[in-house]
């Protein structure tokens, strides 16, 4: 009898076990999930805010010198943006992972600097008395509210990745995780930083 119940509570200890290392990958895998689509959004924000920019720089709305500026700023974000969405495609194909959709090494790094030299370019071109000008054309008016929303919204998206990033890698580094190797072959996450300051003009 007492054999009988070793047995038991081995194969109940087991059994818990089973369910907390099964528990514990399912968790991993939705804030995985929930990192993939926080890039998404980031960068659906990123390439709008971008195309606004490059719009309004070729207005004419702007002087020659800031319009080349907004413009070469804005058109080097998309391009590095859309470099960055090849190699994570290409990525996914060659070897599926759950923390998709975030870049590793120097194309992150990159696309951090290029966004960071946009929102620099943006505050450098449009202060207090261009944006009034602007908003006070009718026909401008809207371009100048879709840039400071996509701004907004950059900002809101870049915090609830960093937040999601975050979140993952808490959980990657609990002793279970790494143990049971839960994580697989997905890679950590990586949180994006970049400067995302928009001209004080458009929040005030």
């Amino acid at each position: 009898m007492d054999q009988l119940q070793i047995v038991l509570g081995a194969l109940l200890v087991l059994a818990l076990l089973a369910w907390y290392l099964s528990f514990s990958a399912s968790r991993l895998d939705r804030l995985h999930h929930r990192v993939e689509g926080a890039v998404a959004a980031l960068d659906a924000q990123l390439v709008r805010r971008a195309e606004a920019a490059v719009e309004l720089a070729t207005s004419g709305a702007v002087d020659p010198a800031s319009g080349l500026l907004l413009a070469d700023a804005a058109s080097i974000a998309l391009e590095v943006g859309e470099q960055a969405d090849h190699v994570g495609a290409t990525q996914h194909a060659v070897a599926p992972r759950l923390a998709g959709g975030d870049l590793p090494g120097q194309d992150h790094v990159s696309r951090e600097r290029a966004e960071s030299d946009l929102s620099q370019a943006l505050r450098a071109t449009l202060d207090q008395d261009v944006v009034a000008q602007l908003s006070a054309d009718p026909v401008l008016a809207p371009l100048v509210d879709r840039l400071a929303a996509a701004c907004h919204r950059v900002r809101l998206a870049r915090r609830f990745l960093n937040g999601a990033v975050t979140d993952a890698a808490r959980v990657r580094g609990k002793r279970v995780v790494r143990w049971a190797r839960l994580a697989g072959r997905a890679e950590v996450p990586q949180t994006f930083e970049m400067d995302d300051d928009p001209p004080p003009a458009l929040v005030d």
